[in-house]
């Protein structure tokens, strides 16, 4: 620790003295972050450990995040309240398995159902808050009502359990997606308030939005489902053909990984060449790549398929390997790509979109620790072979409301600056060649 942040300690209590478990678990992790910016208008002598541990909670938000791996301080945990199964829809369509008990339904969600997501959801708030990373949480709005523009109606909307799927931190900077599903074009209304207070209290916080999508048919390939095999969709996948066109920027913040100057995004079902072209124009000092996985017929989200653990490190799902010819810029720049362990589960829970393979949708705390959901046990001893202290969490009741636990954060703040993990470029990969 600092020697600054040493004597900011001067005449307080040891931790165990009158701290709890979690107290001790925030202290360890915050205070080092945010005592400089609390001792402007407090004198710590006159402060008990709960005292101070409620002083930093209501310190000012900062607005930093890089990468998926750096020590994570805050973070956005969403919430299940008022979630609908939407009507189909050119996008939802693609996203709906053959075989899911979902085809044919919409409308709200059983409430016994949200009331168990809920409780795990609360759950993965108090393991965070205890290792030290505050939490804020999204306003839901009533979901189940229909949407209109000029261009389209949707009969209900979704919800905002996954705000990972919406938001995209970039360093100061976090951005609304630009996103393909209809019944998700108002959820960022969710962190609207969030939004306004990081605004408020974190003067260098960029608060952007990409360009609105109309969503309107000509978004969308019409009759890419007539009478579709999963032979036929991952003959289309493989040759990058999609269900959205590039007729507008589209894309799901989940398709895009942070890796410091570099940004690795899912061209897919969710995300097309077009939006990689806006967020290069958007990130001038950043190198957009677009990258894919053939073996993946449902190509959604790449938080499920390509996971790093660490800088020089990242878990890539067997069943979607990424291409040899993108692998090239990982094997230039020292980077291991290792297969991810095999699912516990051989099927998904019920009136659930995604796919088992959300056993690697983990959610990285620091370069040595990762919340990992606790069924998992194949993908925990990994982790526990790969050097990472695991932290069980059960979340499998959560997963029909938007995925994982990776899916279900979006980064606040995360400890650290822009690096260059990547300075040996290589063709093959960079959306500006």
């Amino acid at each position: 620790m600092p020697k600054a942040h040493e004597e900011a300690f001067h005449g307080l209590p040891e931790p165990g003295f009158a701290a709890s478990w979690a107290e001790r678990g925030f202290l360890r992790f915050q205070v080092p972050v945010l005592i400089p910016r609390i001792l402007d208008y407090i004198n710590p002598s006159f402060l008990t450990i709960t005292e101070i541990t409620r002083t930093i909670k209501m310190a000012k938000a900062i607005v930093n995040s890089w990468n998926e791996f750096d020590p994570l301080r805050h973070v956005i945990v969403g919430r299940a309240d008022h979630t609908c199964i939407p009507p189909n829809e050119p996008a939802t369509e693609a996203k709906i398995p053959e075989d899911s008990d979902m085809h044919g339904m919409w409308g709200p969600r059983p409430l016994d159902t949200v009331e168990k997501a809920n409780f795990q959801l609360d759950n993965l708030v108090k393991v965070l808050e205890s290792r030290g990373v505050r939490v804020d949480r999204p306003t839901p709005i009533q979901w189940n009502q229909a949407v209109q523009t000029p261009d389209f109606t949707t009969a209900s909307q979704f919800g905002c359990m996954p705000p990972r799927d919406v938001l995209l931190t970039v360093g100061k900077e976090i951005l609304t997606a630009a996103m393909s599903f209809r019944c998700r074009y108002f959820e960022y209304l969710a962190y609207h308030e969030l939004m306004q207070r990081y605004f408020d209290e974190d003067p260098a916080f960029r608060w952007e939005q990409a360009p609105r999508p109309r969503l309107s048919e000509h978004s969308y390939k019409p009759g890419y489902f007539d009478e579709i095999t999963i032979e036929q969709r991952l003959e289309r996948t493989a040759t990058l053909d999609f269900v959205t066109n590039e007729h507008e920027p589209l894309f799901d913040a989940a398709d895009v990984c942070r890796l410091g100057k570099d940004l690795f995004c899912q061209h897919g079902l969710t995300t097309n060449r077009r939006a990689m072209e806006w967020l290069q124009r958007h990130f001038p000092d950043h190198r957009v790549h677009a990258v894919n996985f053939p073996g993946d017929p449902y190509p959604i989200h790449i938080d499920a398929t390509f996971v790093p653990l660490r800088p020089g490190l990242i878990i890539n799902n067997p069943n979607r390997r990424l291409p040899e010819n993108q692998r090239k810029i990982f094997e230039a720049n020292d980077w291991e790509i290792v297969d991810a362990a095999r699912p516990y589960h051989e099927a998904p829970p019920p009136l659930c979109y995604s796919s088992v393979w959300l056993s690697m949708n983990c959610l990285v705390l620091d370069h040595h620790t990762v919340i990992v959901e606790a069924s998992e046990v194949h993908q925990m001893e990994q982790m526990d072979q790969l050097g990472m202290e695991v932290i069980p969490v059960e979340f499998r009741d959560a997963y029909p409301f938007g995925g994982g636990i990776h899916c279900a954060t979006a980064d606040v703040y995360r400890q650290g600056d822009c690096e260059d993990y990547f300075p040996n470029q290589v063709p093959g990969t960079q959306v500006r060649r």
